[in-house]
């Protein structure tokens, strides 16, 4: 399907083009929330008699979408999910999340403007790209935690899934230098037994 484009969408086209789309893209998608209209004469011509508004109201919205940006980027929201020793989550943080917890921050975000490159599966400090216009996006960081202090010391720069490997390893050099004392002692105490009764 040939559609006009109204506003600028990423990786199709700018204002005013005529591109092709899958005719579900434009039906779902492009259609529905005004972002096009069918490429025909008559759209054609009803989209050069309005483009001067759109290009107007275009404008207007990019501006209030830069104050945001200026607030808004690099920004750091915590999201305190349950994870296990390893620092890997039971379950994911997805976009309603990251909107949420930008909203309770005082951010008017909604799902939809969250871009995730992957799912987050796991505690640490993840980037998440914003848009807040076809034009203008920011970058926020979320902060997955299992409690608001492991929070702070990952905000802190400490890597907590690093430190349990760590942690694991020292543990384990304990345990190893303990086995090897006991059985230093035992070989000890089995000589100076062998020394005391000739018969053994």
């Amino acid at each position: 399907m040939q559609v006009v484009l109204l506003e600028r969408v990423e990786k199709l086209g700018q204002m005013g083009d005529v591109v092709k789309v899958k005719d579900g893209f434009a039906r779902n998608f492009l259609l529905p929330r005004k972002k096009a209209l069918r490429a025909n004469k008559e759209n054609i011509a009803r989209f050069e008699a309005q483009r001067a508004q759109l290009e107007a109201r275009n404008l207007e919205l990019k501006a209030e979408a830069e104050q945001v940006h200026a607030r808004l980027n690099g920004q750091v929201f915590v999201v305190l999910r349950q994870a296990g020793e390893t620092g890997i989550l039971y379950g994911s943080v997805a976009t309603r999340d990251v909107a949420e917890a930008a909203t309770a921050g005082g951010f008017s975000i909604n799902r939809n403007q969250a871009i995730l490159d992957r799912p987050i599966k796991s505690i640490g400090l993840h980037s998440v790209r914003i848009v807040l216009h076809p034009e203008v996006s920011a970058t926020i960081q979320i902060n997955v935690a299992r409690s608001e202090s492991e929070a702070e010391r990952q905000a802190a720069g400490e890597d907590l899934t690093q430190r349990q490997d760590e942690d694991d390893l020292v543990e384990e050099d304990v345990i190893e230098g303990e086995i090897a004392e006991e059985e230093e002692v035992a070989s000890e105490e089995a000589a100076d037994a062998s020394e005391e009764d000739p018969t053994v």
